[in-house]
């Protein structure tokens, strides 16, 4: 018997967070094994080692508690790795030197695998004096440009991630070049980028008044509020981006108001955090605490819950200290106020077992209750982890108490807290759970509506032939699984069926039990109007929300697979790059064709040839490995390298122009160099433009900076089919949607995002 619900969680689970040695052979043999290393890893800080370990194993056992995808697959480990997945870094300063210190932290951050966030608004705009300089400042998107690169190169280093958020104040003289930034597709592509929005601006809205953007007391310009909001509400609706981050709100309710000022997010906007702040994720199951699902009493038990959260959060207090950290500020920060960031998955799931239609207004009144249930247990459990262990060393009772969140928590809370203090400074917290859900037998995540009840996903094997494996909503293989053939009942609604309002309605609802804030995209039609989009983000204002992502299909962001229904004997169009995900490599034919070129770069003695050798498949023609070689034996090395792991990546199939576009994007600091008119960045960049033009010519490509020639419709005979966009960069499926704020696969779990 298998604990897996899925064959894709075993599959996520193998891929992902399974613990193996560098040659790829496994030391976790079961996921047992995986709950095992990481219950004795957070278990190691305990005087009891023996029991907590056995509690900790237990919370885990059956996907109950899921810790996020860094502890899960670092803890325990012995590896040199964070166990935290947000990061907010340092204040940027406004000087040359201080800028270029703040992108080396980045750097060491992004190395270990963190995601990080930046306000932006601390640079001065375009155009301002630099004093003691015969020049004017080239403003903080240009350096933003650089810090994109950075992560670019970082990645093709073999970075895990490379997750970004970006920030700036709606008052930053340089606010409309920030709004405008995106409708450039490839300009800042390692960047979320989300707008901090002030309580006085939106005041200014609501009344069409003026609006100054001003830099260190200097007013640059007056516009009109409700044009530059437009501005923003057109750039989301046109390209999803920049977010809008309700910055006053968050400082307000902070429970650490009184001895920090946040200014920006981790990528996915779930954690507002302070200059080197930190926070770990970890989600409570819902979909497993649902006790007689279907039936008609059937209702999540909350004594388990609360018994549970309060073995997650000291779980989560332990990660603080088993975590390493790749800056000693991050860890002075994360040791000072031991933030934890606790959530649910599988809300939407738990409120179908219960037979509750997601976005109604019972929907709304259990997300409350369990949330508010969350909220309770956490708190008491930090309260009698302060008891055992002591308070966060920051801890200010009548200054804690004061703060927004904590005036409205139970009063039995609020004296506990006064009576013996808190371990954990904020608790809670609503994260993106797409690869921990698909792991967990794919659940809805966090608490988004389900996505589709059922798609189809597609493998190629070694033969060239397909399989298709279904992949279920949790809730849905359940009712089947328990009413057979029995037709879903009304109240099973999905992302696509939703009014946007019903979105915003639980995101509210869960806000007021969350003391951190929530990752949640909030899907609208294509064809809403512009006004009614619009709507929803002053409905999500209005409601309390702490920010605001939305997500509308279009030609840039992405389109709703078409579904085209077909009869029994019409054979399936034969595309060959329909299929992009392959169970192993293709075997290699023992003749290929192929073509040699040559590379010289300048100042180099030697040139570089650059042989692409083709197969077909399915009529198609697609790259299938290349050869690098050149007399210069520095290059060896790295040549070798490269033309293994490109081959492997060719050999997996799918849409590998991703490959072109990261070479492109390396830069080498020793300066690049101009080539037929146009500046190379590094000589990897060159190679990236001679292997495009291969795929330009095959017609695997349509163009410079273009993806494939043709983009085939998967005939799916499924109308619950996911949306379709842009092929995933680690397997290839057409599987990437907007999952909590980030673009994350289906089928492989992968997310820039982390």
């Amino acid at each position: 018997m298998t604990r897996f619900a899925a064959p894709i969680a075993e599959q996520i689970w193998d891929m992902k967070y399974r613990l193996k040695w560098s040659d790829d052979t496994p030391v976790d043999m079961s996921v047992e094994d995986t709950w095992r290393r990481i219950a004795r890893a957070l278990a190691e800080v305990e005087t009891d080692r023996d029991t907590w370990e056995e509690r900790f194993y237990h919370a885990l056992e059956d996907f109950r508690f899921l810790p996020a995808g860094r502890i899960t697959a670092g803890a325990g480990t012995a590896r040199s790795v964070t166990l935290f997945n947000c990061f907010v870094m340092g204040t940027i300063p406004d000087s040359m030197g201080g800028i270029f210190d703040m992108l080396k932290e980045a750097a060491l951050t992004m190395q270990q695998g963190g995601g990080i966030g930046y306000d932006f608004s601390t640079i001065r705009p375009k155009g301002a004096v630099v004093s003691g300089v015969a020049a004017d400042a080239s403003g903080p998107l240009s350096f933003m440009d650089v810090w994109d690169a950075m992560c670019r190169t970082i990645m093709s280093a073999g970075s895990r991630r490379g997750a970004m958020m970006a920030t700036m104040r709606c008052d930053h003289p340089d606010i409309e070049d920030f709004i405008s930034a995106k409708s450039d597709p490839a300009r800042l592509r390692m960047f979320n980028m989300s707008v901090l929005v002030t309580d006085a601006f939106m005041e200014a809205v609501k009344a069409g008044g003026t609006w100054d953007l001003e830099f260190d007391g200097k007013v640059y310009h007056t516009v009109d509020a409700r044009d530059l909001w437009n501005r923003i509400m057109r750039a989301t609706y046109d390209y999803a981006e920049p977010g809008v981050i309700f910055i006053d709100r968050i400082n307000e309710a902070n429970n650490l108001g009184y001895c920090e000022t946040i200014a920006a997010t981790n990528p996915c906007g779930e954690q507002p955090l302070p200059p080197y702040g930190a926070c770990l994720l970890g989600s409570i199951n819902l979909a497993r605490l649902v006790k007689d699902p279907f039936d008609e009493g059937a209702m999540v038990d909350e004594d388990e819950l609360a018994d549970l959260v309060s073995v997650a959060v000291r779980m989560m207090d332990n990660t603080v200290d088993a975590s390493r950290f790749p800056l000693d500020a991050q860890a002075r920060e994360a040791q000072a106020k031991r933030r934890i960031g606790l959530g649910v998955t599988g809300l939407a799931d738990a409120l179908l077992m219960v037979g509750v239609r997601y976005g109604s207004e019972r929907a709304v009144e259990l997300t409350e209750t369990w949330l508010h249930a969350v909220a309770r247990a956490a708190y008491l459990a930090s309260v009698d982890l302060a008891r055992e262990k002591g308070a966060f060393p920051l801890f200010d009772a009548e200054k804690f108490l004061a703060s927004g969140t904590m005036q409205k928590m139970d009063a039995d809370v609020r004296a506990a807290i006064a009576e013996h203090g808190i371990r954990n400074a904020l608790l809670t917290s609503i994260a993106p759970t797409g690869t921990i859900s698909l792991y967990a037998g794919n659940v809805s995540s966090g608490i988004e509506p389900v996505f589709a009840y059922a798609y189809k996903r597609k493998v190629l094997q070694k033969d060239g032939s397909r399989t298709e494996e279904e992949v279920v909503d949790y809730a849905v293989q359940m009712w089947r699984d328990l009413k057979g053939d029995a037709p879903l009942p009304e109240y099973f609604v999905n992302a696509q069926t939703l009014a946007p309002s019903e979105h915003v309605r639980m995101q509210a609802a869960a806000q007021k039990w969350v003391d951190s804030s929530i990752s949640k995209t909030i899907n609208v039609p294509e064809d809403i109007g512009f006004d009614a989009f619009k709507d929803v983000y002053m409905q999500a204002y209005e409601t309390g929300c702490k920010g605001c992502t939305t997500y509308r299909p279009n030609e840039i962001t992405g389109s709703v697979l078409s579904v085209s229904e077909q009869t029994e004997d019409a054979p399936e169009a034969d595309q060959g790059a329909d299929v992009i995900y392959m169970a192993e490599p293709l075997d290699r034919p023992r003749a290929l064709e192929g073509t040699t070129y040559k590379l010289k770069w300048p100042d180099s003695e030697h040139a570089i040839y650059l042989t692409v050798n083709d197969i077909v498949i399915n009529g198609s023609r697609r790259p299938f490995e290349v050869f690098i070689n050149s007399k210069n034996m520095e290059h060896f090395a790295w040549t070798v390298a490269l033309t293994r792991m490109i081959s492997a990546v060719f050999r997996r199939g799918g849409d590998v122009s991703f490959v072109v576009e990261e070479l492109k994007a390396v830069f080498d600091p020793r300066g690049g160099a101009w080539m037929e008119g146009k500046y190379i960045p590094s000589i990897l960049a060159a190679i990236g433009g001679v292997i495009e033009r291969h795929l330009i010519s095959i017609g695997f490509i349509a163009g410079e900076g273009m993806g494939l020639k043709a983009d085939p419709q998967a005939q799916v005979v499924n109308l619950d089919a996911p949306p379709r966009g842009a092929a995933c960069p680690s397997c290839g499926q057409y599987d990437m949607r907007m999952v909590e704020g980030c673009m994350t696969c289906m089928s492989c779990g992968h997310s820039k995002c982390g």
